[in-house]
């Protein structure tokens, strides 16, 4: 009897105390009310015939949807998203009172699907696949916290993790990216020809511009002046020379030893020396 009576006093007090953890409230029921204070972390007493606590957790959440997105060109998208959510600790009691235990399927689902469809629907289906994947995030969080704002339940951020877009759409935006690849290579490579062209075109500027000055230069005092030289350093030379001129153009200077090399030998006729001047 004894026994009996420990074993029952035993029970009574575990089942009239709960520890409260880091990272969660407790919640005052009595007699089906909830009370307005919520309990934080610690050992806390109750009376189990007529009392009860529940724990809600006020650390960040992961709730995880796979859903069909559609697009604004009508296009249904298959994507797994990351809802990233925390209940306000002194707001646990108006949630338990109002919307109950079942937050998440009675709430936060119902709301994330709502803020998808009207976000979704304004952004192309391609628009997923780049920078915009941010912004359409960034919407569907403010338009969750609009909906769920003074119910106690904060969303920190809505994560896009993973899309799968038709096959026959996949291959058009991969296409279409190649196309602007190739015409980005393709600009590139215009310019490069533009500038070897200007390079050759200034190239043949300065050509004829030096053969202008040349020319210019060349008058027929200056080469008659250039003529009287070349007879003079001539005059010098212990070589036969034949120097073929009319007085008045350029002359023109002939080796001997080419001209006997390449015409028959006169008999009769001896070798010269000297400089032969024919007009």
């Amino acid at each position: 009897m004894k026994r009996l009576s420990m074993l029952v006093l035993t029970v009574l007090v575990l089942g009239s105390c709960t520890v409260i953890r880091e990272g969660e409230v407790g919640v005052k029921r009595t007699l089906g009310t909830y009370k307005e204070k919520p309990f934080t972390n610690g050992l806390k007493w109750f009376n189990p015939f007529t009392t009860s606590i529940v724990k809600v957790s006020t650390q960040t959440e992961n709730l995880e949807v796979g859903l069909t997105i559609p697009s604004k060109e009508g296009l249904n998208i298959q994507s797994e998203v990351s809802i990233l959510y925390n209940v306000i600790p002194t707001d646990a009691p108006g949630i338990l009172r109002t919307i109950g235990p079942e937050y998440e399927r009675n709430i936060i689902l119902p709301v994330f699907r709502s803020a998808v469809a009207d976000v979704s629907a304004r952004f192309f289906a391609k628009d997923m696949h780049t920078g915009e994947r941010g912004k359409i995030e960034e919407d569907i969080r403010s338009q969750m916290d609009k909906l769920l704002q003074g119910k106690g339940i904060e969303v920190e951020a809505v994560l896009l993790k993973s899309i799968q877009m038709p096959p026959s759409l996949a291959r058009a935006i991969e296409e279409k990216l190649e196309a602007e690849q190739n015409a980005q290579r393709m600009e590139f490579i215009l310019l490069q020809e533009k500038q070897e062209a200007e390079r050759k075109r200034i190239q043949a500027e300065g050509v004829r511009d030096a053969q202008n000055i040349i020319s210019q230069g060349l008058d027929p005092m200056l080469l008659q002046f250039k003529a009287i030289e070349a007879f003079m350093e001539l005059s010098k030379s212990n070589n036969a020379k034949v120097i073929i001129t009319d007085g008045k153009g350029i002359p023109m200077m002939i080796n001997p030893v080419d001209i006997t090399a390449s015409a028959p030998a006169t008999p009769g006729l001896g070798s010269s020396s000297g400089v032969r001047v024919r007009n």
